[in-house]
């Protein structure tokens, strides 16, 4: 009998999976949503929110009790690792930058990544680690929630080549309000339809219009007439 089999292999050894964890839950922190495979996203689920539990607690502890928080720090960068991140509105200028100037942007002088991707020096702009906005920007819209931190949502079409089953896993507050939602661009056919539509209910109002017209006026002779023979 095989033991110790409720959790999901994906078909990986421990190292590989234990990587795709950690880049996963990168991204997710990073852009606040990734869309993958259903079984991909609810093995990821309760890694990431034990990494946001972490975060929680590393800010709750930081003033009572800097040694636990410490020790969620670093238990998060056990768990997770490190990325440096460009900011989204400087990714044009860094693409452009050579490879020493890249260096320099990701990395300070002592070796450490930037932590807070705000510039220093004569660089324009740095690198951001991945743990440090979990705590500094994710933590915080958590403080007072009870777990529950990110959702999975099931798409109804399958991955092309494998029919793997396809899912989004969000944080619980990035997604858009129903009235940021921008309305779609009509396309030209439906435009055309469109058209069709309306000039047909504008032909049908002045129909009906000449119709009632028309009942109406013998009727107003009739009584004419019956006027003019009393």
């Amino acid at each position: 009998m095989r033991h110790r089999k409720q959790h999901r292999k994906l078909n990986r050894t421990s190292e590989h999976r234990l990587a795709l964890r950690r880049n996963m839950a990168q991204s997710l922190f990073e852009h606040g949503a990734i869309t993958t495979t259903l079984p991909k996203a609810k093995d990821l689920r309760p890694f990431a929110e034990r990494l946001i539990t972490l975060a929680v607690r590393t800010r709750a502890y930081a003033s009572s009790d800097p040694a636990a928080s410490v020790r969620a720090r670093r238990a998060i960068e056990r768990l997770m690792g490190d990325r440096s991140m460009v900011p989204a509105e400087h990714q044009s200028d860094y693409d452009v930058l050579s490879d020493a100037a890249r260096a320099k942007t990701l990395r300070m002088p002592s070796g450490r990544r930037h932590r807070t991707g705000e510039p220093k020096g004569r660089l324009a702009f740095t690198a951001e680690s991945v743990t440090h906005r979990l705590i500094e920007r994710i933590a915080p819209r958590y403080q007072d929630r009870p777990g529950g931190y990110t959702r999975v949502i099931r798409f109804s079409g399958v991955r092309l080549g494998d029919a793997a089953p396809k899912a989004v896993l969000q944080l619980v507050g990035d997604e858009d309000a129903p009235g940021t939602v921008t309305k779609p661009e009509k396309t030209a056919r439906r435009r055309r339809a469109d058209a069709r539509y309306g000039f047909a209910v504008k032909l049908s109002k002045t129909r009906s219009g000449s119709s009632k017209r028309g009942s109406q006026a013998p009727a107003e002779s009739n009584g004419a007439g019956s006027e003019t023979d009393e």
